[in-house]
């Protein structure tokens, strides 16, 4: 996940969750178990891998119809984790990452959801010490067994623990921090990771669309929570609110995650909202700037060496690539012609999906936008972010066709200037 709304022609999904440059997680090399990565922020650290592509373009490896939706994909020991929706069943897939070939599916009843979009399941899954861990539209959580499928537990957020629905439904994806399983409903809510049980929640009000965000201050486990009007800092382990500050967004969608430097926070929304950077402290939370020139409909930024990568503006063909000051808000370039798609990064390369397939290799640099490759890989609606893993992009579109792309490096490799 990770998504917005989009205003007018229709309403965009929403695809966003963790992000953090201080978390508090940690995994193996390449892999990507949960939604944003092993960090929490977007950003890989892998750099065996090339943007040095035949003319026709990278081969595709392998291609998998998983079902209507917009969830992201998680990848761990050799296995991809992917999510869609038939004929109102959810249905989660482990497929071998190297081959697509399924090793098991489990589905389990969630409407599709199509309110001005094509619905379908918007959390990405979070694989964690051999469990996955995923989140419905209609607030089910569920704990499955990594490695058969098997269905540990089923917590009800709604049906049973009389949470509300936002208006869009549920999408952020789960955050593990240490026994717990955070997620977006009221201002806060975790569960036991165990049994699915109930250990704190804060209100069972309609939340926002983003993912919690892990921080640390000081030796205390913290979290960043942007719900449908304000962003709170919560304690972890208790869901104590430290401060909160007042966000209001158009139909009460803050859909991107915010993103934490040291002391300092960086939050986006769309319906030209715009951004702000603010200033944490324990109890308080001070705004630095506030600009227009980022303004994030469907998908979170990437921040990288201060400076924060991301499309501005409406989904719909409306948006574009910018690259914005850390420091000041001031924006340093912007870049036409892929809509209003998703962005990850590694190896100081931006790794972009366009809004109708298009995959994009660019430069990370605030002197202008460098690309470097680009391919066609998909049709269709495409809002969900691309993973990059063990040298394969992993990328998806809307109706569910899910593609994976080598960019492996190759001494074989045709190079074509681009």
């Amino acid at each position: 996940m990770k998504t917005g709304h989009l205003f007018r022609d229709c309403i965009v999904i929403i695809m966003v969750f963790v992000v953090s440059a201080n978390c508090y997680s940690t995994a193996g090399a390449a892999d990507w178990p949960n939604w944003r990565g092993l960090n929490h922020n977007g950003i890989s650290e892998e750099g065996d891998w090339t943007t040095s592509w035949p003319t026709e373009g990278p081969k595709i490896l392998w291609k998998k119809s998983i079902g209507t939706g917009f969830a992201s994909m998680a990848v761990s020991d050799g296995r991809v984790y992917a999510t869609g929706n038939i004929n109102d069943n959810d249905i989660l897939y482990c497929l071998e990452a190297d081959t697509g070939k399924e090793i098991w599916k489990k589905s389990y009843p969630c409407s599709l959801y199509k309110k001005n979009h094509e619905g379908g399941p918007a959390a990405t899954p979070t694989v964690h010490e051999g469990a996955v861990y995923v989140f419905s539209k209609d607030g089910d959580v569920l704990r499955f067994n990594a490695t058969d499928g098997q269905i540990v537990w089923h917590t009800k957020l709604v049906k049973d623990k009389d949470f509300e629905y936002p208006t869009w439904y549920f999408s952020s994806s789960p955050l593990i921090v240490d026994d717990l399983v955070i997620l977006n409903a009221g201002k806060g809510v975790a569960l036991n990771k165990s049994d699915g049980s109930l250990v704190w929640e804060n209100g069972k009000g309609p939340g926002g669309y983003a993912s919690a965000v892990p921080f640390m201050m000081g030796d205390q486990k913290c979290l960043a929570l942007f719900g449908k009007s304000e962003l709170v800092g919560l304690v972890a382990s208790t869901g104590k609110v430290m401060w909160e500050f007042t966000w209001k967004t158009s139909y009460d969608i803050n859909a991107a995650d915010p993103i934490v430097l040291d002391d300092q926070i960086f939050i986006s929304s769309g319906y030209n909202k715009g951004c702000a950077l603010l200033k944490m402290e324990s109890s308080s939370v001070t705004e630095l700037w506030q600009s227009k020139n980022m303004s994030n409909h469907v998908n979170s930024c990437v921040l990288w060496q201060r400076y924060v990568y991301g499309f501005n503006g409406q989904a719909g063909g409306r948006g574009e690539l910018a690259c914005v000051d850390w420091k000041t808000g001031g924006q340093k370039w912007s870049q036409k012609g892929m809509g209003t798609g998703s962005v990850m990064l590694a190896d100081s390369k931006l790794i972009i999906l366009g809004e109708r397939g298009k995959l994009v290799i660019a430069k990370a640099s605030p002197e202008g936008f460098e690309q470097l490759a680009e391919a066609r890989i998909l049709r269709g609606k495409c809002w969900t972010v691309p993973v990059l893993a063990n040298g394969r992009i992993y990328a998806r579109n809307a109706v569910g066709d899910l593609v994976c792309v080598d960019v492996r490096q190759s001494d074989s490799t045709t190079v074509s200037k681009k």
